[in-house]
Parts: structure tokens; sequence; C-alpha cells
């Protein structure tokens, strides 16, 4: 008998991408990455609808032109509060998916709504940079708001309601003080609204209180993540990579 040598043989585990099963009727798988993919989409488009209607009559005589630069400023001053409100949602929906573990419909619902308010926020602005001294500007641009922050209340709250959604290194105090910045915005721009029905300038300046509003609220800093997809020191997944539940 011959003795014959036998390669180890090396077994590869694939590597499992984390999805989101998302199951009404029929089951629909999603990838993670491709939801957050899709949700920064949405941002970028909304923002670049923004500054798309940032525009000066064509043909002017240049006589004219200084005087209508000065005509658009409303609407670039619209421009740059909506640019700093979608920001601060990006940064905030982004905060809340590394505490994210699992995502259930209810998470998915306020999700998708989220994305179809900042979506459609170039029209309040717009309505707002045309019409700013009406009232029912100023109130739709001020729901718009209030909705928006109100749908990233929800979030919070479901992970707090739900812990085994949240990821295993979020600490309820976290979750708590990130709840209470959301829902002290809602209550800045929600006030604004029965005021701006008295004033529609008093209920602008009313929106300046969002700004000492998100410094008081500020969560505390997070401690050193590791990198995306990675694992937990105890060798489990960490943040949103371990996709959803039906």
């Amino acid at each position: 008998m011959t003795n014959r040598s036998v390669a180890p043989r090396l077994h590869l585990r694939p590597r499992i991408r984390p999805r989101i099963r998302f199951r009404r009727g029929r089951a629909t798988t999603v990838e993670a990455a491709r939801l957050a993919a899709f949700g920064d989409a949405v941002f970028a488009i909304a923002i670049t609808l923004l500054a798309l209607g940032i525009t000066v009559p064509e043909g002017l005589p240049d006589a004219k032109v200084a005087q209508a630069v000065r005509d658009a400023v409303p609407a670039i001053a619209g421009f740059g509060l909506s640019f700093a409100v979608i920001g601060a949602l990006w940064l905030a929906q982004h905060a809340l998916f590394r505490h994210i573990a699992t995502l259930d419909h209810l998470l998915l619902y306020a999700y998708f709504g989220l994305l179809a308010v900042v979506a459609a926020l170039p029209f309040p602005t717009r309505l707002l940079n045309q019409y700013g001294e009406t009232v029912i500007a100023t109130v739709i641009y001020a729901g718009a708001i209030t909705l928006a922050s109100g749908l990233m209340s929800t979030m919070y709250l479901r992970l707090l309601a739900v812990p085994s959604l949240a990821a295993p290194h979020t600490s309820r105090a976290r979750l708590k003080a990130s709840c209470r910045h959301s829902l002290l915005l809602v209550l800045v721009f929600g006030t604004s609204i029965p005021v701006a029905f008295a004033s529609p300038s008093t209920a602008k300046y009313w929106w300046v209180l969002a700004i000492p509003a998100r410094l008081l609220s500020q969560p505390p800093r997070e401690p050193a993540q590791g990198p995306p997809g990675g694992t937990s020191p105890g060798g489990a997944p960490s943040g949103a990579d371990r996709g959803t539940r039906s």
C-alpha cells in the first residue's frame, strides 16, 4: 500500500451580509447596506432640489443683476435653513442606526416616513421662500420639521419599548437622551404652529430656540466602536449588522 499525503482542507465560512427581511404576504429581503444607501440618496437628492430653487431671471441687463441677487436672498436663506435641517436629520439617522441591532416593521415604517418627509421638504421650503409672510406657508414648513423630528423620536421610543431591537452596546440612558433631544425639536417647531397664526414672523424667530435646545440636550459622546460589519468583544455582530426581524 502506498501512503498518499492528504492536503488539509480549508473550510472557509461564507461571509454573511446583513439583510433586512420585511414580510407582508411574501418574503422580501433587503440588505441593510442598501437601505442605508437608499436613505443617503434621498437626503442627497433633497439637498440638490433645494439648491435648484435658487434662481435669478435670465437675460437681465447689467444694471438689474444686483437687484435680482437681492431678490434671491430669501431663497438663499431658505436653502440655508433647510440645508441645516436636512443635515441635522442625516446625522441623527446615522447616529440612530448605530443603536439598532434589529429593525421591525414599526421602525421600517417610521424610517420610510422620515425619508418621505425629507424628500418632500423642498416644497415647503419653496413655499416659505415665496410666501414667507403668510400663515399657511409658515405652518406647512413648521409642520414638516415637526413630523420629521417626531418620526425620529418614534424610532427612539420603539428602541426603548423593545430593548431587544437595540444594539448590545447601547445604554438606555443614551437612548433616553437622544429621544429627549428629538422631542425638544418637536416641541420647538410644534409650538411655533399656533404662534404662526398670530404672527408668521414671530414663528420664524421662534425656530431659533432649536439652537439652544439642541445644545442643552446634546447626548453624551459614544465610546469608540469597531468598524461596520465587525464584532463586539464577545464575538457577536455589532450594530445593525444583525439585520432585521420580521
